[in-house]
């Protein structure tokens, strides 16, 4: 993994506890020529994946509402966020993951899914890459209720908008998740919904 510009020198795990956290100390070329060392943390959680199902005719969105800490940690007063559903990778494939992930925490089985980019979501301090997706929904797919796996400790609200009340929603405040954003203005801007 080391280029012409980068030489890794060492590799420290500060946390493995929940995911890995690794301080790397690593020479660095730079456009004068010169090699400087720095040091790093780069917190390594695996690649996940994200949807948004869409439905044309009723012109709605299904999103998730779920409890999370980091935000609750630095002044999200409930710490409730509303979400496009998305997972880890979990050693599958980006496209049976978010199809997985679809059938636990939003209660559709999906099959015809579109793939419409990947991402660096926080490049400065994370390793995930982030695979987004949309698809189309109908109520004849649904064949449970969501709300996640309870071994996992997921508690989770599935919430079915309309694509302009959604969009509304990032302007007031309601919708501050990035990959959220992202999904919903992608549909919007392709004139999708």
């Amino acid at each position: 993994m080391e280029n012409n510009k980068v030489k890794i020198l060492k590799t420290e795990i500060l946390s493995d506890n929940w995911y890995t956290l690794n301080k790397v100390t690593f020479e660095y070329l730079k456009k004068n020529g010169t090699l400087e060392t720095q040091s790093r943390e780069a917190y390594d959680r695996g690649n996940g994946a994200t949807i948004l199902l869409y439905n044309k005719e009723s012109k709605t969105v299904i999103l998730t509402r779920q409890f999370r800490l980091p935000t609750y940690i630095n002044g999200n007063e409930d710490g409730m966020m509303i979400e496009a559903c998305a997972g880890l990778l979990d050693k599958d494939n980006p496209e049976d993951c978010i199809k997985r992930e679809t059938e636990e925490e939003l209660g559709y089985e999906i099959s015809d899914i579109k793939k419409v980019f990947e991402v660096y979501m926080s490049p400065g301090s994370v390793t995930e890459i982030l695979y987004f997706f949309i698809a189309e929904y109908s109520k004849s797919m649904k064949i449970n209720d969501g709300g996640g796996l309870e071994e996992e400790q997921e508690e989770i609200e599935v919430l079915e908008l309309n694509i302009d009340k959604a969009l509304e929603m990032i302007d007031s405040g309601e919708i501050k998740d990035a990959k959220t954003i992202m999904l919903l203005q992608h549909v919007r801007l392709k004139n999708i919904l």
